[in-house]
């Protein structure tokens, strides 16, 4: 679980990915800090960090005595900046460099589909 990004990040992560992919749903509890950080083998304060993050980003709720929560709405939002991110992080620099090479669009597209140059 050590990919080099700090471990309350890939927390956060690893949770996102859960709630995108449905195994856990909109309304459905977390696992406790204590249970995060002893799964993984961190500092309880480290899973909280990464946890905190969600909460702060709305996907995750707190219910005072009971736990934490997936927010409705959590998994679109989690999409929809994944969506965004893929956009600034993949496809905006690839464009700039098919622009670049004097590929048109109708190629890029082809080249896409194709998945080869």
């Amino acid at each position: 679980m050590d990919d080099g990004r700090p471990i309350f990040l890939q927390i956060a992560e690893l949770i996102e990915n859960q709630v995108i992919d449905g195994s856990l749903a909109e309304g459905a509890q977390v696992p406790s800090i204590n249970e995060v950080a002893a799964f993984h083998r961190i500092n309880p304060a480290t899973a909280l960090k990464g946890i905190s993050l969600l909460v702060d980003a709305g996907v995750l709720y707190k219910r005072r005595g009971i736990g934490m929560f997936v927010a409705d709405g959590a998994r679109d939002r989690l999409l929809a900046d994944r969506r965004e991110r893929f956009a600034a992080e993949y496809v905006h620099p690839l464009v700039i460099e098919a622009r670049a090479l004097g590929l048109t669009t109708d190629h890029l597209i082809e080249m896409i589909r194709k998945g080869t140059p």
